[in-house]
């Protein structure tokens, strides 16, 4: 067959076909020399004795990955490749994981799984967080932890208005989301297929816990009228919201603003209720998929991007990027719903690691 008609259609639907690099079944790499050349495009040059260890340091990750966090037991690893020294070079994995030789099955599929893992991490640790941390985190959480007051007396927590005079609003909770680990975003982009180191938008973020429904929605408007956060900045497709439908909330409270009778917290609440029972199926909801989470888990989600500001030392010129931080905001009804249900996270985190496990064998 003429050369000319010939191409590896597993990396053209990589390429021009919207198939992810992670899904494909094999390399096409026999020496070291071609493997040098494709680690050096793919950003690591081997002549670079720092940048060898650079590999070793993924090769490692990925490997305490599988084991600790995805259950694969380490005698089930071929052992050549559980130690670097036995190995002998990293580039050999790039070759085993090209072989074509049915005797070499078995040593193929673990060599492309555990570059599967190692690709991850190399996107998930190389992004402006893990230069910029300390930066990022104080910008983005400073303005958000400068409007919590707690009242000493009453040992009740409120968002502070500064500017639009309407009453403070209270909090039964107000938390940093607990930084995610770089475990746990492989194990992300490793379950989602459409998923992208640079589309994890999480990383960062806080969550709201208010009285009731009436309340959640205060929280939006105080963060937007006390400005801090900027509206224009939120990603409008990674929004969410099936704890109450925007137009039907804005409905009962155009209602409510003409009442005359005493609207007290429950009479507030009775008619968010009676709302929906009116609208009966016509209710739509917001909800960004998410196959792993739980249909209980509801709540008002976006993300926002704050422009960071780096002064680097030494005279160097400033500059600035975005980055993006999650906001959640919940009733107490939908929070006591994750603390009394601690299984059904663990449920939702066992599918994400089924998943991830699958997308290293897929086959």
């Amino acid at each position: 067959m003429p050369q000319r008609f010939i191409f590896d259609s597993s990396i053209l639907s990589s390429v021009v076909g919207g198939r992810s690099a992670i899904d494909i079944p094999k390399l096409s790499i026999h020496s070291l020399e071609a493997a040098s050349s494709f680690l050096l495009s793919y950003g690591f040059d081997t002549q670079s004795q720092s940048e060898v260890e650079k590999l070793g340091y993924y090769h490692r990750r990925a490997l305490v990955l599988m084991v600790e966090k995805l259950g694969f037991k380490e005698e089930e690893i071929p052992e050549v490749f559980r130690d670097l020294r036995q190995l002998g070079d990293v580039r050999k994995l790039l070759i085993y994981a090209s072989s074509s030789d049915p005797d070499q099955l078995e040593m193929q599929r673990w060599a492309c799984a555990i570059l599967r893992c190692m690709h991850v991490f190399v996107h998930a640790e190389n992004d402006l967080f893990s230069s910029f941390s300390e930066e990022i985190q104080s910008q983005i959480l400073t303005p958000f932890q400068d409007c919590i007051l707690h009242d000493g007396n009453t040992h009740r927590t409120f968002l502070k208005h500064e500017t639009s005079g309407l009453e403070p609003v209270e909090l039964l909770g107000f938390e940093v989301k607990p930084f995610k680990t770089s475990s746990s975003t492989v194990i992300k982009l490793l379950a989602k297929p459409d998923a992208l180191a640079m589309k994890i938008f999480d990383k960062l973020g806080v969550r709201f816990v208010t009285r009731n429904l009436f309340d959640t929605f205060q929280v939006v408007r105080f963060l937007i009228r006390e400005n801090v956060i900027s509206f224009p900045h939120i990603m409008p497709d990674q929004s969410s919201n099936n704890l109450y439908p925007v137009d039907v909330f804005i409905q009962v409270c155009d209602d409510l603003a003409h009442r005359l009778d005493i609207l007290d917290e429950k009479t507030i609440q009775e008619a968010f209720d009676q709302k929906l029972i009116e609208l009966g199926d016509k209710v739509q909801y917001l909800r960004k998929e998410n196959f792993f989470s739980g249909e209980d888990y509801r709540f008002i989600k976006f993300i926002s991007r704050k422009l960071i500001h780096i002064k680097p030392q030494g005279g160097k010129e400033a500059f600035s990027f975005f980055y993006p931080y999650e906001v959640q905001i919940m009733d107490q009804a939908a929070h006591q719903r994750i603390l009394s249900g601690p299984s059904q996270h663990q449920a939702y985190k066992e599918r994400q690691r089924a998943a991830a496990r699958k997308r290293l064998f897929p086959e």
